[in-house]
């Protein structure tokens, strides 16, 4: 009687050590059985620049529909500061779980590295996701400088070399080399005074304290709604399917001009590729909405998703070379 008690007792443990150990194997083989599906939890949506231009725009635009797509909240959060590199170094020591996500541009893929000598991140502690917009910048004159025409502004800057004033979003950043490589193919000088934002440089040429900037177009509509700012020309090889009246600067005096602005989105290396094709296929959808792609273009900017992540990074890694380029031109160095 004993013995058989103890028989059964021996076999239901065997029973139950099996068990455990298959579902411990089908846990290995299946990790993602062992944990919360993404996205549990809200998302952190990261830019370095304040609030008002075309990043954040873009952002609260983009962040609003990724939100109803994965259902959970997707909170922007600006974070501006030294070109862009105070945010871009707290995505890169973020955990790579796929919570904090970056938008960023063509600086992240080398030229802040350029630029600033002391960074603690390159563009290797970056995954790329997707490329969300693409814009030309928008050339903008103060009313009161009496620019109205890229003719006006090579008159002008001949006549008194370094006296005209151009703003930017920060040194180093597009709107910065989109001037450097206006001044060299125009063969003229102006002085560059670089601002936090694209908001604040676009309302220092509106107040006069420059007189003309190469902007997102996103940043100085408002500007421009109100009667403060100029438009003149767009920095794209051809005219802008979202801003179609307005000349290129190429048409307009400096034959070969080109450059264009674009916005991407990055997650931290490490990030898992399920995460990382998840956020793409997600973000391609709610870039094809036709609300969403209204909302982009009324600021100027097309929604331009990437074929895929590998796509993206071949672009951005293409685009950060040229950036790097822009950058040695520019001479700008910041320790």
């Amino acid at each position: 009687m004993h013995a058989r008690l103890h028989l059964r007792q021996s076999a239901a443990a065997l029973a139950t050590a099996l068990a455990a150990i298959g579902a411990g194997t089908f846990l290995a083989i299946h990790p993602a059985i062992a944990q919360d599906a993404y996205p549990s939890k809200p998302i952190r949506l990261v830019i370095g620049f304040p609030p008002g231009g075309a990043a954040d725009t873009i952002a609260r635009i983009y962040g609003e529909a990724l939100s109803k797509e994965l259902k959970q909240p997707v909170v922007v959060d600006n974070r501006p500061g030294a070109g862009t590199t105070i945010a871009a170094d707290y995505v890169a020591k973020s955990p790579a779980d796929g919570y904090t996500l970056y938008i960023g541009g063509a600086s992240l893929m080398g030229g802040d590295n350029a630029l600033y000598k002391n960074l603690r991140y390159t563009a290797g502690d970056f995954t790329p996701v997707t490329q969300l917009t693409t814009a030309p910048l928008l050339l903008v004159a103060g009313k009161a400088s009496g620019i109205k025409t890229t003719a006006d502004l090579l008159q002008k800057a001949k006549q008194s070399p370094g006296a005209l004033n151009y703003s930017s979003s920060g040194n180093g950043v597009v709107t910065h080399l989109a001037g450097v490589h206006f001044v060299k193919m125009a063969h003229i000088t102006m002085t560059h005074v670089p601002y936090k934002g694209g908001a604040q440089s676009g309302q220092a040429v509106a107040a006069g304290d420059a007189q003309v900037s190469f902007a997102t177009p996103a940043s100085v509509q408002p500007l421009i709604d109100a009667g403060k700012l100029t438009p003149i020309a767009v920095t794209s090889a051809r005219r802008s399917t979202v801003m179609p009246n307005y000349p290129t600067i190429a048409e307009s005096g400096v034959p070969g001009y080109e450059l264009n602005n674009w916005y991407g989105l990055f997650v931290a290396k490490g990030t898992p590729a399920p995460i990382v094709q998840q956020l793409h296929s997600a973000s391609v959808k709610v870039l094809r909405e036709p609300a969403v792609r209204k909302q982009l273009a009324s600021r100027g900017e097309e929604a331009a998703p990437s074929a895929s992540p590998d796509a993206f990074r071949t672009f951005a890694t293409r685009e950060g070379k040229l950036n790097v380029d822009l950058i040695a031109q520019s001479g700008a160095n910041i320790d």
